[in-house]
């Protein structure tokens, strides 16, 4: 099992409701494929750095799971499906980004 982060982006027209669906849809996706999910963010509308699809922001979403290497891919294509995703970045986390990403969950906690 690899430690992995997803950041990916939604299309800014949807409706909260169509964001929480799409969300959940790819929460399932790695559940259904043997992932432990670690952390789920929500980065809400942000403004990107430059247009995409002449959209000039989006819904950033963040998952961190555990999974084999093989989920990836299915996730991936799944990503590229789905006109509602705009951009999405899965990195494969090592010791030092564990690390850093444990220190981010625990100071996300103490501001909520």
């Amino acid at each position: 099992m690899n430690h992995y982060e997803t950041v990916f982006i939604l299309n800014p027209v949807l409706s909260e409701e169509q964001i929480k669906e799409t969300v959940k849809k790819y929460e399932e996706i790695l559940v259904s494929k043997g992932a432990k999910m670690i952390s789920k963010e929500n980065w809400g509308l942000k403004k990107l750095a430059y247009a995409i699809q002449h959209k000039k922001s989006g819904f950033y979403h963040l998952f961190e799971y555990t999974v084999a290497g093989e989920a990836i891919n299915d996730l991936e294509i799944e990503f590229r499906r789905d006109e509602r995703v705009m951009r999405y970045l899965t990195v494969a986390l090592d010791k030092h980004a564990i690390a850093w990403a444990e220190k981010r969950r625990n100071r996300n906690k103490k501001t909520a």
